[in-house]
């Protein structure tokens, strides 16, 4: 199996103070990250999913940014590779987070004891569960000396019920957290497939010149479009296949296995299909998603274990 060693993760600063911590090949449990920083203040855009990964990222923006420690933090929903390396932080950084997404970790069980849905098990380390010290609703903007942050909510469920997007207008700069997946398969599995359909169109009238997605590579120019336009269709790959496969009386899993996956075929991870088709399944029958069944309806797609890299 390959394996992503640490060194090929890279700080990349997009514009004057304003960093993204990119962390190939951007599968299971390896997220984007980033930071913004504005007079002596730093605002962190994420952490990562292990202790070894976190310390890697803060000690690398600690040394781009003169060592100083973060004032903010911000998570951009509650998935733990995005979210586990909060205990990390400074004590005194003020973690931020949409309310949804606070008690989503509050009771998340996989930062205590990770399923064996993924080979090899992740280590997470000596991290431990921190949550957001301020929750916010629809909007919040933080200043950092005289460059504005507006955090946004996509105004309901998308990735996940508590999705957050910090967008530095005067740059143009959009960090997305995982409302874009870059050449890979988008997971919409706590949110609506509906509700990420429209907040891409959300996404595309900010209008931004460099999109950080919570996956894949940094964007700009002509990329950000098509790439927009990709996660449209795939989501209505995934509308379609689900219709189907209700009319049909198909489980979820031989719904996915009736699709083809035409385009989509390369990206990674296309097992999420399954997950995404649970998420269709239970918002069309009104019921909660089962997250062990839907889990192992994907194992069983891919054929065993998903793989990690961490």
């Amino acid at each position: 199996m390959a394996t992503v060693g640490e060194h090929e993760a890279e700080l990349v600063e997009v514009r004057s103070g304003i960093h993204a911590w990119v962390q190939p090949d951007g599968s299971w449990w390896l997220n984007n990250a980033g930071a913004i920083s504005g007079g002596d203040d730093v605002l962190v855009v994420d952490t990562c999913a292990t202790e070894t990964r976190a310390r890697r990222f803060l000690g690398t923006l600690g040394a781009a940014t003169a060592g100083r420690a973060p004032r903010f933090a911000v998570n951009t929903h509650q998935h733990g590779d995005h979210t586990y390396g909060n205990s990390l932080l400074p004590h005194s950084t003020v973690l931020i987070g949409q309310e949804h997404m606070r008690e989503g970790l509050r009771v998340d069980p996989i930062i205590d004891a990770c399923p064996p849905f993924w080979e090899p098990v992740p280590d997470w380390g000596a991290v431990t569960r921190r949550l957001p010290d301020l929750a916010v609703d629809r909007a919040l903007t933080v200043h950092l000396g005289d460059r504005r942050v507006d955090l946004r909510h996509p105004g309901g469920p998308a990735h996940t019920t508590g999705d957050l997007i910090a967008w530095v207008p005067d740059e143009r700069v959009l960090f997305t957290g995982d409302l874009v997946f870059a050449g890979l398969t988008p997971l919409v599995f706590m949110g609506s497939v509906p509700g990420a359909l429209a907040a891409v169109d959300w996404l595309a009238a900010f209008e931004p010149e460099v999109l950080i997605p919570g996956h894949g590579p940094i964007l700009t120019g002509d990329d950000i479009p098509r790439v927009l336009d990709e996660h449209r269709r795939y989501y209505h790959l995934v509308q379609r296949a689900g219709a189907d496969g209700l009319a049909r009386s198909l489980s979820p899993l031989d719904a996915a296995r009736a699709v083809d996956l035409g385009e989509f075929a390369s990206w990674a991870d296309a097992e999420r299909l399954v997950l995404n088709l649970h998420r269709v399944y239970a918002d069309h029958h009104g019921t909660p998603l089962d997250l062990t069944a839907a889990f192992t309806d994907a194992v069983a797609y891919h054929g065993g274990p998903l793989p990690t890299r961490v």
